[in-house]
């Protein structure tokens, strides 16, 4: 019982961290591989896929009540994230992702880097003008290429899609994180189905977990919303530096 209520604590949190920018995978899935050892591999990841799902959920529908969101601007990214993140969990048994990580680490430093150095980045909403034909390539690519990442590998997949917000189509941070959101809980339906279709998921330990997770980013996007870019600029540059100090620590 003691484990599960510190599980819930770190799922709080993670949904929180996860609202504002991104990287709540740093914390919720650790603690639940250290605090429910008796879960299989593919036990844990289903069980953490259906909480973190919720919990996105939650913010995507808050970010949408409240932030202005350009749904044909929008759906060809859902649409090939979709396709895309669906592609890699095929894939993924071929893939040795240890030899992608030097390449992850090295891509999150440096949009670390650029958004440290480049302070207005993402501090003001202006949408780039863009021809139809390049609009519908660089959405279809972000979409495709984050969507297959996500399905294949994972981590930082929404630090990186709130860059691609911010610096392709010229969104500031409020925004990014809000359409970052609904595209994460595109990118998460076609493996969540999978895992509930084969029983994965261990119920008993998903839902207080979700429900944790849900209220953690219930409170994430109020305050995200709230505070504005310039709070969530300084979160991502934070989750960002977690995210390759993490990364690098496993792959060394």
């Amino acid at each position: 019982m003691l484990s599960l209520i510190l599980l819930c604590i770190f799922a709080f949190t993670a949904g929180f961290v996860d609202a504002v920018a991104g990287g709540g995978g740093l914390i919720q899935l650790p603690a639940m591989f250290i605090l429910q050892p008796q879960l299989s591999l593919v036990q844990t990841l289903a069980t953490n896929k259906t909480a973190s799902f919720s919990g996105t959920s939650v913010a995507a529908i808050r970010y949408i009540r409240r932030v202005d969101i350009d749904w044909k601007h929008l759906s060809p990214i859902i649409l090939s994230a979709l396709v895309a993140s669906f592609a890699g969990a095929l894939l993924v048994s071929f893939i040795h992702k240890e030899q992608f990580m030097p390449f992850i680490i090295s891509a999150l430093v440096l949009v670390l880097a650029y958004t440290i150095f480049k302070r207005e980045l993402g501090m003001h909403h202006n949408v780039k003008p863009m021809s139809q034909t390049k609009y519908l390539v660089s959405a279809i690519a972000t979409g495709g290429i984050l969507g297959l990442y996500e399905g294949l590998i994972g981590p930082g997949t929404g630090s990186f899609l709130l860059f691609a917000f911010i610096t392709l189509f010229g969104y500031d941070f409020l925004h990014a994180s809000a359409n970052a959101k609904i595209i994460n809980v595109a990118a998460n339906i076609g493996a969540l189905l999978f895992f509930i279709a084969k029983g994965f998921v261990v119920w008993s330990i998903a839902i207080p977990v979700a429900l944790c997770n849900m209220a953690g980013n219930y409170a994430g996007a109020h305050v995200a919303i709230k505070k504005g870019s310039g709070f969530i600029r300084l979160f991502f540059i934070l989750v960002s530096v977690a995210l390759i100090i993490k990364l690098g620590y496993d792959y060394l």
